[in-house]
Parts: structure tokens; sequence; C-alpha cells
């Protein structure tokens, strides 16, 4: 079972500026074929959008939770969808 799926995850802690998007974003590229964007948002957390296999998905999602991410992370909340597209690579906005 590795249809595609969207994640949607909002990564709180201290994970502002102190390269947590290039780093997720680096990770992303690294698991390769995603989609999405990764983004700081005005409350502190960061937000992640990836769209691809869910296997590569759930990779992604298991590195933000792992601890070895730049920064602190408090917690990870996640939302599972199907795919809408739209994305060209992926992206540190």
């Amino acid at each position: 079972m590795n249809e595609d799926a969207r994640l949607t995850v909002w990564v709180r802690g201290h994970v502002q500026g102190v390269g947590f998007r290039w780093f997720t974003r680096a990770t992303a590229l690294e698991i390769g074929g995603l989609t999405g964007f990764v983004s700081n948002l005005a409350d502190g957390r960061v937000q992640v959008l990836a769209e691809g296999p869910r296997e590569r998905c759930e990779r992604l999602l298991d590195w933000l939770r792992a601890g070895d991410t730049p920064g602190r992370v408090d917690g990870v909340t996640e939302i599972w969808d199907t795919p809408r597209g739209g994305y060209e690579g992926f992206e540190a906005r």
C-alpha cells in the first residue's frame, strides 16, 4: 500500500531562526519523490506540506518527530489527505 498521499504537518517548539526550513527541505529532497513546501507561521510554528508516495511522506514525518532536526521540536500535529497537486519540487517559503 504505497498510494500517493498529502501530509500537512504543524511543528511546535523552537523551530524558527535555526535552519529548520532549510534542513526540512533538504531532507524532503533526500527522501525523493515529494513535492510541497515548508514555511514559518506567524505564531512561531512551522508548517510542512508534502505530497507523494505515502511511505515517503511517513519517512519525512518520522524525521520531524525524531528530534534530529535543528532547534527543538516540542510537538508535531499531522493531517493526512488526498493529494491535490500543483507543486513543482519542494521549496522553503
